[in-house]
């Protein structure tokens, strides 16, 4: 069992971790924000199959199930992927995996914020503090030009991040028994809508899309392998798994990004990219250390002496 869930969770960090360059190689092709929407224009109805084969509730029924899918359709799926695909145009697949590995520790910042049972300690504050040094470090701002493209993306997908953290924490203050694969479908579709809109309104036009072999292929593997299986493996890890070693999926895809990056695109990453993914990782390392000791023990079969 434990061979199975290394396979799956090597397959979900390859699935998610080469999305960022399939995200870049498609950028060359189509707008950004119509780029997302088309991609959850089919990884939406595909979910919804899914929804419908393995769940007894594929349609939201409640005022609070239809909450959580407006939180997850215009933060998780819409601004999430619209500051994403936009800010991915000026940086690369490995930086911008490596900001997005810092959900974990927004998501933990965000429910001391909003959620009452939630705490953070005193070590907890300097793991998020050094999580957010990793994103200075990365980005490397030249004080005499804040706004240099390289900085402005990285700051976009940075906004995306906090974006994903925090409908990730507001889901969580809703009490609704709707099945995940439901949500997650129907938040698809609600995203793919609201992207359409916003695409409008900023005069993207299919007209300026390259139909290339290339960017086919990118749109179908973002749908294909990085949404629809990447998502299927998702839910069966974190079934078996839990929540604290599916995170840890977050530090794996950017190592993903920076090979995929470098054998498909040419990216070279550079010394502050690799630091700056070290300080995220040592800032969660420091805000679920508790998390991280119990599963070690659990795994390990040791019993743990805080329980």
């Amino acid at each position: 069992m434990r061979f199975r869930n290394a396979i799956l969770f090597v397959a979900l960090a390859i699935a998610w971790g080469s999305a960022f360059t399939a995200i870049k190689a498609g950028l060359e092709y189509f707008p950004p924000i119509l780029f997302a929407a088309f991609r959850y224009d089919l990884a939406g109805l595909l979910m919804l199959g899914y929804a419908v084969y393995a769940t007894d509730q594929w349609v939201p029924k409640s005022r609070t199930d239809w909450i959580v899918v407006g939180i997850g359709g215009s933060l998780l799926i819409a601004a999430y992927h619209i500051f994403l695909f936009v800010g991915e145009q000026g940086t690369t697949s490995a930086a911008a995996a490596i900001v997005v590995s810092l959900s974990p520790i927004l998501t933990t910042g965000f429910a001391r914020a909003f959620l009452p049972d939630e705490r953070l300690t005193t070590l907890g504050i300097v793991g998020l503090l050094v999580g957010f040094l990793g994103v200075g470090v990365l980005s490397n701002p030249d004080p005499g030009n804040l706004l240099n493209p390289r900085t402005v993306s990285l700051f976009l997908v940075f906004l995306a991040t906090t974006s994903f953290a925090l409908g990730s924490v507001l889901t969580r203050r809703f009490d609704d028994d709707l099945e995940i694969e439901t949500m997650e479908a129907w938040s698809m579709l609600l995203g793919a809508v609201l992207m359409h809109g916003i695409s409008f309104g900023v005069s993207e036009s299919v007209a300026d899309v390259q139909w290339t072999t290339e960017a086919v292929l990118a749109l179908l593997y973002l749908v294909v392998v990085a949404s629809a299986l990447g998502f299927l493996i998702y839910f069966d890890l974190l079934e078996r798994l839990g929540p604290i070693e599916i995170n840890l999926v977050s530090y794996a895809a950017p190592v993903v990004a920076a090979a995929t990056g470098l054998l498909f695109l040419g990216e070279t990453p550079t010394v502050y990219t690799g630091v700056g993914f070290i300080c995220i990782l040592i800032g969660f390392g420091l805000l679920k250390r508790d998390a991280l000791r119990n599963e070690v023990a659990r795994f390990s079969g040791t019993p743990n002496r805080g329980e």
